[in-house]
């Protein structure tokens, strides 16, 4: 049995409504503004000039899903270097196609196209609906706005058993183009289906259906988050992977007190789909805000190199918590647990941008903290995923270490977590940003 701390308990209950007011990664963007303006943060826009000023607060979003914040260091960046948390705000899932509503049978449905690699079977038989953005017409050019249908919108109906007979054998396969389309309701035809969508969208937005350009939209459940286990020592939601690590960043970057480097919490959209892109972590986001933070301090390019070789980057990403039930998926050595700390993730093969001396400058870190931490190697005869870390720590020539806090089910529509971890990284990640 777990002591919760009213503390741990606040944060874990702000994680969730964080998560919940956050069903895609432009809402999850959107909501970080928020609380940052809140706190006093200067909005800044890529194509203006910057002045930044010792001691200030900043923040940068690209694309509206990738963010950076930052706080300017009492040194300059030339003698302490950065210090950098980075996490990514999509989670795998269903994004809906551009021309998505059609209709078979005299059914309305939706096409969808699987977004990095969730767990398909967990969509179904869930409360589903959209969220997203969408481009409206406006003057010469177009708006971008927020949409977010609170209500169940739309469904993924299993196959009755009695038709699959061999399902818990052989478990739940869905042939992705054929299985997965969402029930969106009845419709005599394709174009009445599309029309219906269409309506449906401008009805949400307070406009005329013509003025609809396109949209991203991606498919959430609208179950809230939920506290479980005999001390409510768990926490259950969607895309815990990797709003959590989101949520510990900026949390840590808020209650940092006194900095002597600057700190920065850097974002990333697209990591589920391997960070090639304009706002994800094998773009230039990040060395873009770093470079102009050093030109705002009259750094010279060596200079500029000599504060990236004194800087150090926490890619903070979940880790696979020891699941019971499933002993031989994991390395017997490595079983980390949930609430026992955040985890080390150690790759020989640079899955991972851990190494030997950033692993232990991490667990000074949490000594430091005073947190548990924990290490996980995977299974040798397993395929290992990665983060941003050994990208971003790679292209910026920096020191880096990956970790995460252990939670059960990732990629599920519905994973969980602990209460205790999450507090832990929080403490953690704040003890970096003030070293």
């Amino acid at each position: 049995m777990h002591t919760i701390s009213q503390e741990a308990h606040k944060q874990a209950r702000q994680l969730l409504e964080f998560i919940d007011a956050s069903p895609s990664p432009w809402h999850a963007v959107s909501s970080i503004e928020s609380r940052l303006l809140e706190q006093g943060f200067i909005r800044l826009q890529e194509q203006d000039a910057w002045s930044l000023k010792p001691g200030g607060s900043y923040f940068v979003s690209r694309k509206d899903a990738s963010i950076i914040a930052f706080r300017m260091g009492e040194k300059p960046v030339s003698e302490t270097g950065f210090r950098i948390v980075g996490a990514h705000t999509d989670s795998p899932g269903l994004r809906l196609k551009p021309k998505a509503a059609y209709a078979t049978d005299g059914i309305a449905r939706l096409a969808v196209e699987v977004y990095g690699g969730p767990i398909l079977a967990t969509f179904t038989d869930r409360d589903l609906s959209l969220a997203g953005r969408v481009n409206v017409r406006s003057g010469q050019g177009f708006e971008t706005h927020l949409v977010r249908f609170e209500q169940p919108l739309v469904r993924l109906p299993n196959l009755a058993i009695h038709m699959n007979r061999e399902v818990n054998e052989q478990g739940l396969k869905l042939h992705k183009q054929n299985e997965l389309p969402l029930i969106f309701g009845f419709g005599k035809d394709t174009e009445t289906a599309a029309q219906a969508f269409l309506q449906l969208l401008a009805t949400q937005l307070k406009v005329e259906p013509d003025r609809i350009l396109n949209w991203e939209m991606n498919v959430y459940d609208t179950q809230p988050g939920v506290f479980w286990g005999a001390d409510q020592e768990f926490i259950a939601d969607s895309q815990l992977d990797n709003l959590a690590s989101c949520h510990a960043g900026i949390t840590a970057l808020l209650q940092a007190q006194t900095l002597e480097a600057t700190a920065v919490c850097a974002l990333f959209d697209h990591e589920e789909v391997g960070s090639e892109s304009a706002s994800g972590a094998g773009g230039s986001f990040i060395a873009d805000v770093l470079a102009r933070i050093a030109a705002a301090q009259g750094l010279s390019e060596e200079m500029r190199l000599a504060a990236h070789a004194r800087s150090f980057i926490i890619s903070a990403d979940m880790a696979h918590a020891y699941h019971p039930n499933f002993p031989n998926a994991y390395e017997p050595g490595h079983k980390v647990m949930v609430n026992g700390g955040p985890v080390i993730k150690i790759n020989v093969n640079q899955r991972y941008s851990s190494d030997a001396n950033t692993s232990a400058q991490f667990m000074l870190l949490c000594e430091k903290a005073g947190v548990p931490y924990q290490q996980y190697a995977h299974r040798t005869d397993l395929g290992c995923g990665s983060t941003i870390g050994p990208i971003v720590s790679s292209a910026l020539g920096m020191a880096g270490v990956d970790v995460g806090c252990p939670m059960w089910a990732m990629h599920s529509l519905r994973e969980s977590a602990g209460v205790l971890d999450h507090h832990a990284m929080i403490k953690v990640l704040q003890a970096a940003f003030e070293a």
